[in-house]
């Protein structure tokens, strides 16, 4: 491994960013750190300057102008940095015979079989009605208690283990244990006496510690991960094993790319957006509208000034990897995969023409001549790829923001790292992929 230290980093970045406003506030210190401002913190914009624009903490855009009129377009690097998990409800505490639990929702696709008996931790922020918030991460410290989501003992499993995957495991299960009361026993007459209540009990707990009140759930958005670090995986210590690599793989080698770029012709952008594991909705989506109203306070910055005939040309001037994570062919289940078509682990950065299902149902299908042009840029910066499908035909699918990106004629091509165990709570990369893909991406912000 050439480059330990682009290794090291990016597993410190998983450890410290679990969630989509932890990997913001990561990425904000960083752009920080390389000279870049917050859009606030200028009048006007001129070539060479950096600047970021963040929306609700949970999506960020960076940029780096280029000596270029904007029209011409930019080289977009797009990621998105949400991930699988559950969420917890806003009603979520409640006592079920001396076990006290935390209701969730799980999030994206799931295998929900797959979160039972591990070592949980909560992260996020609740926020209260006198304005103040409390950030929230117990379960990664050393001292911290985990949580965790029980399962049947297989002496009583019969049943379960007779049901498919998809139904054994059901989403009103996955609730986190909290902690546990003492059972009490009858009197002599026959009546129960009064008994404490282990729910008060984590009550006062949060009440002591945080501050925080059982209404408080209510404004609150906490989030429940694997609690743990990125490890090295294997003898050879070749592979990463964590949490959230699907996309934070893909995000945090953009994002070092492009602060290790420097300004060229073309205006260079990184984009890091939410809820793409949900279909890319909301306010911080990239389905939403944050994209263009971030680019439009650029272009209103800059000498020429702002017309939205100059913000349309960009647009459809651009050039974009959607930086996104592909299945690795996996030897176990190789009846899933187009061998001939799938990506392996170590083969480099993969390109993925067209991602959706089955008849190619949600893809944007890039243009060969754009990716002529990427092939010819990575090989003569001696940079490892390879191209791909996510599996064969009829099995499934899968989708990225490459599509939303589309819609404006830009030029869009699915390129990223290849990941074993997608969606699980604990996913498996390459350290070859890796630093592939970030040397493709710094390659590809040179394209003119």
């Amino acid at each position: 491994m050439k480059n330990e230290s682009l290794i090291n980093s990016y597993k410190n970045f998983l450890d410290n960013g679990k969630t989509e406003r932890e990997c913001v506030s990561q990425i904000i210190s960083l752009a920080r750190e390389s000279g870049f401002k917050e859009i606030s913190e200028f009048n006007s914009l001129k070539a060479g300057d950096k600047v970021f624009v963040q929306k609700m903490n949970k999506a960020i855009a960076l940029f780096v102008v280029g000596s270029e009129p904007i029209e011409q377009g930019m080289n977009i690097l797009g990621a998105h940095i949400d991930s699988p998990r559950l969420d917890v409800k806003q009603n979520p505490l409640y006592e079920n015979d001396f076990l006290v639990y935390l209701n969730t929702h799980y999030y994206g696709g799931i295998k929900k079989y797959q979160w039972v008996t591990l070592p949980l931790a909560i992260h996020g922020i609740v926020c209260k009605k006198d304005g103040t918030s409390i950030q929230v991460c117990v379960g990664e410290g050393e001292n911290d208690p985990v949580f965790c989501i029980s399962d049947i003992l297989p002496h009583l499993a019969q049943k379960q283990m007779k049901e498919v995957a998809s139904d054994f495991i059901s989403g009103e299960s996955l609730d986190l244990i909290l902690g546990s009361g003492i059972p009490s026993k009858d009197d002599d007459k026959n009546e129960k006496k009064d008994k404490p209540s282990a729910k008060k009990a984590i009550l006062a707990i949060l009440k002591e510690k945080y501050g925080i009140e059982e209404d408080d759930f209510g404004s609150a958005e906490l989030e429940v991960v694997p609690s743990g670090r990125a490890r090295d995986l294997g003898f050879d210590r070749s592979l990463i094993l964590a949490y959230g690599q699907d996309d934070r793989s893909c995000a945090y080698t953009s994002v070092r790319a492009l602060l290790d770029s420097q300004a060229s012709k073309r205006t260079n952008c990184c984009l890091c957006v939410d809820k793409e594991e949900i279909g890319s909705v909301g306010a911080t989506g990239m389905g939403s509208h944050f994209f263009e109203n971030a680019l439009a306070e650029v272009v209103v910055r800059l000498p020429d000034g702002y017309s939205e005939l100059s913000l349309r040309r960009c647009l459809a001037n651009c050039n974009m990897l959607s930086s996104d994570v592909n299945a690795a062919f996996d030897p176990m289940n190789s009846d899933l995969f187009d061998k001939a078509n799938a990506s392996f682990l170590n083969g480099g950065i993969v390109f993925n023409k067209y991602t959706g299902s089955r008849g190619k149902s949600g893809a944007s299908d890039a243009n060969p001549e754009f990716i002529a042009r990427l092939r010819g840029l990575l090989d003569t910066a001696n940079v490892k790829y390879q191209m791909a499908e996510l599996g064969k035909v009829d099995q499934g699918g899968g989708g990225t923001i490459a599509y939303l990106a589309a819609k404006y004629g830009m030029n869009v091509l699915d390129a990223g790292v290849s990941v074993l165990s997608m969606h699980a709570p604990w996913e498996i990369t390459a350290k070859e992929d890796i630093e592939q893909a970030y040397n493709a991406y710094k390659a590809f912000l040179t394209l003119e």
